[in-house]
């Protein structure tokens, strides 16, 4: 163990947050091009990257290139500018991008013909009956949707909106045929992008793309000229919201007004076929004002997350992993009311291996309970038909007291979140829009019933949305609680969003952005203290993101103390492993596998005296000092073993995890000697096992009366 004062913020221990998620996508990306799954489960993985690329470019890149235009120059934690950082993503994900078209043309068109599906990627190779059908049906379905643009003298070139696929295309006049003039025609968002037509074989599939019946039928648009070339294109622009909330007298509208200029932000990213005309691309890169290193020639179709259509295609389950359906949650029962369940015992559910249904029903029975006085709920993400909002709305109704922040905020959420606030606002909902300058990203819904021995408050504390689709893909986990201190923080938390009263002091959980991270440096420093008298010391946590420079240098010196660290990091992670006398005590895995790992989970040893806590908040600045989040621990030491065997049994997962190298890189565990696990299977093994041993009612040694729930 060193002696010697180390900088433990020295640039040299970081990696930068950028460089680090490309490398998250190339772990997306090996899921495409592992061989062992099946085809159409491979496919999906190909789709998320491209969805995932464009979301990056939109956002990260953007900001990147706004502080490169206001000539901002500050380092990151790894030591590079902005312009720095910009030069090496373009190196990468141009990398990233061949990657993905190599395994497309390469692995995913001649598999999917062995599989009797057929994608036409050039209307050239159509047959001549399959010709006729595809101009038939550009005739009756696509042709009364379209409106061709030219570009001359007297028509100016026309804004091209972010992520849409459009077709460029040099025409001349038919008279004149000297010269060149440019148009463009929109692909339809409208009209399915993928298209099934006649096979002269019945057994295959036969698709193609929208994009190319139009290229087909493209002298249509333009009778009095000659078309002398045509290819897609697509542009990437600047989607991130810039808002300044203390001029914004109304946040709601002011978002709707930034909604609207997203589509036309600085186009920072331009995707083209590689075989399109010099000509025509010249024209795109001056009047989109596009660098040539902005420029993605590919060698195939735009704009790969089309595939995901194709994964959904009927008649070929046997492609794709059997479909999982979530269990009943072990510890309850459908004879009682949940408050009675959760009276009895905290409830811990654990996402999507168990049924989201608690979480639905725990707001649903509140709506409906007449002893119910009040409901309060965060949303930041919920689905397009929640059921949850619904049950709030009749909550309100019944005449109950129901306070709800909506997060306006949530990125690309906004519109459907501004929905739904106006919705349950007509319902009779108090609706909180968030707080100046802050995120919301707690999860947290309380309930306060009138009961015999006075008001209980029930609290639901979770890592993920209230979001009953995502839930049956993202991996989270939830806590039932009637625990009095908790309710009482429950309060207090809905009291500071509601109306900036800050309470004077916090029995269990913990919030950003005030005190969450010193709550987190207090923990690391506890195990630091421990490990240099001598004792044992251990970390285990689990998240998305690490990226806070504090939090890292933290974990250096706690390792240099001699504390064992073990992080599960999914995505973005700026900590270095194996850095002499600074983390040769930290290893971090990443798991990557049919579910997205997205609960949060933190143990300490301390000293024997096991912690455990779970929350919404990642290791990063933005979580840590610009949101608000909730760490809350989990004290039922039943409960408390469970959450320590599913860490337990990610940190052995040999199939699905990817190990961080000392220089930045991730490779699969090597599984020489160890034996297969799965740690998604398992779960889901584990879950349907515990669904089918668990009698329907519990056995109880006294009887007790039915309480009415309900």
């Amino acid at each position: 163990m060193s002696t010697t004062k180390i900088n433990y913020h020295k640039p040299a221990y970081y990696s930068n947050r950028e460089l680090s998620w490309i490398e998250f996508n190339y772990r997306v990306l090996s899921e495409a091009r592992d061989k062992t799954l099946p085809l159409l489960e491979r496919l999906k993985f190909l789709s998320i990257t491209a969805s995932n690329l464009d979301e990056f470019f939109m956002i990260r890149v953007a900001s990147l290139k706004d502080m490169v235009n206001a000539n901002y120059t500050k380092p990151d934690i790894a030591g590079l500018s902005p312009k720095e950082q910009l030069d090496q993503i373009t190196i990468k994900t141009h990398e990233l991008v061949t990657i993905q078209y190599n395994t497309f043309n390469r692995s995913f068109i001649p598999q999917l013909k062995q599989n009797n599906i057929q994608i036409i990627t050039q209307y050239e190779d159509l047959d001549s009956s399959q010709s006729n059908y595809v101009d038939q049906y550009f005739q009756t379905d696509v042709y009364p949707v379209l409106t061709p643009m030219a570009v001359d003298s007297s028509r100016p070139f026309p804004l091209i909106r972010n992520k849409s696929l459009n077709i460029g295309a040099l025409i001349c006049d038919k008279k004149s045929s000297v010269a060149y003039d440019f148009a463009t025609v929109q692909v339809p968002a409208v009209l399915p992008r993928v298209v099934q037509i006649p096979s002269s074989n019945p057994e295959v599939t036969t698709l193609i793309l929208l994009e190319q019946i139009i290229e087909k039928n493209i002298n249509k648009l333009f009778l009095n000229y000659d078309v002398v070339c045509a290819y897609p294109y697509r542009v990437m622009r600047n989607a991130d919201l810039t808002i300044d909330e203390d001029e914004a007298a109304d946040l709601l509208i002011e978002i709707q007004k930034q909604l609207k200029k997203r589509q036309w932000g600085e186009a920072i990213k331009l995707e083209v076929e590689d075989k399109m005309d010099k000509r025509l691309l010249k024209i795109l890169r001056k009047e989109l004002r596009i660098k040539e290193e902005d420029i993605y020639s590919v060698n195939g179709p735009l704009d790969l997350t089309f595939l995901m259509k194709i994964y959904g295609l009927d008649g070929f389950d046997h492609l794709k992993k059997p479909k999982y359906i979530p269990q009943p949650v072990k510890s309850l029962n459908h004879e009682e009311g949940l408050f009675t369940q959760i009276r009895r015992n905290d409830i811990l559910l654990f996402h999507p291996y168990q049924t989201f249904d608690p979480v639905v029903e725990f707001v649903r029975q509140a709506a409906k309970d007449p002893n119910v006085l009040a409901i309060k709920q965060t949303l930041y993400r919920v689905s397009s038909h929640s059921p949850i909002i619904a049950s709030l709305a009749e909550a309100a109704e019944n005449g109950k007291q129901v306070s709800v922040l909506v997060e306006l905020k949530a990125r690309f959420d906004e519109e459907n979140n501004i929905i739904w606030a106006k919705k349950l606002e007509k319902a009779g909902c108090h609706v909180i829009y968030g707080l100046v300058g802050l995120k919301t990203h707690s999860k947290i819904t309380l309930v306060v019933r009138k009961e015999e021995d006075g008001i209980r408050r029930y609290v639901h504390l979770g890592t993920g949305n209230y979001n009953d689709s995502t839930a049956k893909l993202y991996t989270d986990m939830g806590l039932l609680t009637c625990s009095a201190p908790i309710g009482e923080d429950a309060t207090a938390v809905f009291n500071m969003l509601s109306g900036y009263s800050e309470p004077l002091s916090w029995n269990k959980l913990t919030l950003a952005p005030l005190w969450l991270r010193d709550k987190f440096l207090e923990l690391i420093k506890r195990e630091t203290l421990h490990a240099k008298n001598g004792e044992k010391a251990h970390i285990i946590a689990k998240m998305n993101s690490l990226c806070d420079a504090d939090i890292i240098a933290a974990l250096y010196e706690a390792s240099n103390a001699g504390v064992k660290i073990e992080l599960i990091i999914r995505g973005i992670c700026c900590l270095k492993v194996g850095v002499e006398s600074v983390s040769e005590n930290i290893t971090v895995r990443s798991i990557v596998g049919n579910f997205l790992e997205h609960a949060r989970i933190f143990y300490f040893y301390n000293s024997g005296y096991e912690e455990v806590y779970m929350g919404s908040a990642d290791w990063m600045p933005r979580n840590l000092d610009k949101r608000v989040e909730i760490l809350f621990p989990v004290e039922d030491e039943n409960l408390q073993t469970e959450v320590k065997n599913i860490l337990d049994i990610q940190l052995h997962d040999t199939v699905k995890a990817h190990i961080l190298k000392p220089d930045g890189s991730y490779e699969k565990v090597d599984k020489r000697g160890k034996a297969r696990l799965n740690s998604q299977e398992f779960f889901c093994e584990q879950a349907m096992k515990e669904a089918h041993d668990t009698p329907a009612t519990h056995d109880r040694r006294t009887f007790e009366p039915i309480e009415s729930d309900s």
